[in-house]
């Protein structure tokens, strides 16, 4: 399956990121929300919306629109997100493509739990 990844780090000015990833049919927003001072942000939550390419939200199974991850998933996102915001991975130290898939993976994994794609 192919897909375009826009991946946007924490800048200083702002608490929220934006991060999007594009397939063929579909794609999938994802909202970081970042807590605490401008030096030392830290990730409190995350939600995320799947629409289709023209704009449209797609509803989840129960009628919801957006995911928030929490709990363990939360603790592997972080851990996720925290790979390829690093110097490693903006250095081209670690394989980025690995690094890549393994996020994009993780949140198709929760997309076809928690949406009806057709």
């Amino acid at each position: 399956m192919n897909y375009k990844f826009e991946l946007k780090g924490p800048g200083s000015s702002s608490n929220i990121v934006f991060n999007t990833i594009v397939f063929d049919s579909f794609k999938i927003n994802i909202i970081e929300r970042y807590a605490g001072r401008p030096n030392a942000l830290k990730l409190s939550h995350v939600l995320f919306k799947v629409r289709t390419l023209d704009d449209q939200l797609i509803n989840r199974k129960d009628g919801n629109v957006r995911v928030k991850i929490k709990d363990e998933n939360l603790v592997k996102y972080k851990d996720l997100i925290k790979k390829l915001y690093s110097y490693d991975y903006k250095n081209k130290l670690i394989n980025r493509k690995e690094a890549d898939q393994d996020y994009v993976y993780f949140i198709l994994d929760l997309v076809i739990r928690n949406y009806q794609l057709s």
